[in-house]
């Protein structure tokens, strides 16, 4: 695989943050669901998706970066850069000398003569008759690699769409996966669009074990809600005598109406709060064990009647002497 970072297009400087919007960027781009006659972006995606694996995981990612394992996880070779010139050139040293312990290069291929019986070598060359004793032991200078894992099974990637007011609530998901079973999916708190969850074992079969689900929350859009963070928004209608004289109305929330009472000589653009209609919170959970959840903020906006003559002749004589536009300056 290539290098993760330039999988996901992202520096090596890049914080959890950065790594996780450019993948979530990518996966909405190169979905198999959106792109069934294009297998090129199938592959970039299931790629993007190792990427993100091993980049989003703190402990691989920092052996990664310290060359410890390659990009698909597996221990890099333990022999790389063996042999190699010394720092100082052709002759050079490794470490502090012979008598420190170290390795001295040389001419040839990265051992002192000493190290390397060329009288063997030569007779054999010119005919000569070698010597007969047996070679000198090899000095083991490292434990070998041990074998790859075998390779598990392909992941299977499902697009889920999830309605606002489910997800605002954290409500399970039912799915159907590739063998045609239907489970019940629980949305993590603080689920956004664009989520991967991961089902472990749901992918296809491997001689190394089957691979996993990938699952991509989409979540859909709202009439008239909308998420600020952890709270929903929404902009209540109310008749002008309600604004005046006060009143309790019903007010929709992801959780089914409720009664909310306005109070007398409220204005446009007047912000009331639901306390806990919100959105899942990430963190945090209330007293029975289920996630925390926002407010729900509640903008009301005063509507005049379409027929204003009645309105007309009953404010005839009567100016309101306010003067809203003053902190304008005007």
């Amino acid at each position: 695989m290539r290098d993760p970072y330039s999988i996901l297009g992202v520096a090596r400087t890049a914080s959890e943050a950065d790594i996780k919007s450019a993948y979530r960027k990518l996966a909405k781009e190169l979905h198999p669901d959106r792109n069934k006659d294009n297998p090129q972006a199938a592959e970039r995606f299931s790629e993007a998706t190792r990427a993100y694996d091993l980049l989003s995981d703190k402990a691989k990612r920092a052996q990664f970066d310290r060359g410890e394992i390659d990009a698909e996880g597996n221990p890099a070779n333990p022999f790389a850069g063996m042999g190699a010139r010394g720092p100082y050139g052709r002759g050079g040293t490794y470490g502090a000398g012979p008598g420190a312990g170290g390795y001295r290069e040389s001419e040839f291929g990265g051992f002192s003569p000493d190290e390397v019986d060329l009288g063997d070598l030569f007779e054999g060359l010119f005919g000569g008759r070698a010597r007969q004793q047996q070679p000198p032991p090899r000095r083991p200078f490292g434990k070998q690699a041990p074998p790859p894992p075998p390779k598990r099974g392909a992941d299977i990637h499902y697009r889920l769409a999830v309605p606002f007011v489910e997800a605002a609530a954290g409500r399970d998901q039912r799915i159907t996966l590739a063998d045609g079973k239907a489970i019940n999916l629980k949305l993590p708190a603080g689920v956004e669009d664009g989520t991967m969850m991961r089902l472990k074992d749901k992918g296809h079969p491997g001689p190394g074990g089957p691979g996993d689900g990938i699952v991509m929350v989409e979540i859909g859009p709202h009439p008239f809600f909308r998420r600020e963070g952890d709270h929903i928004r929404m902009d209540l209608p109310i008749t002008l005598d309600e604004a005046v004289r006060g009143a309790k109305v019903k007010c929709p929330t992801v959780d089914g109406p409720v009664m909310l009472t306005i109070k007398a000589g409220s204005s446009s653009g007047t912000v009331l709060r639901l306390a806990g209609k919100g959105w899942t919170r990430k963190n945090g959970k209330s007293q029975d064990g289920r996630p925390e959840r926002g407010d729900q903020l509640v903008t009301l906006e005063i509507q005049l009647p379409a027929e204003i003559t009645e309105l007309e002749q009953r404010l005839d004589g009567w100016i309101d002497t306010a003067r809203p536009r003053e902190k304008f300056g005007l």
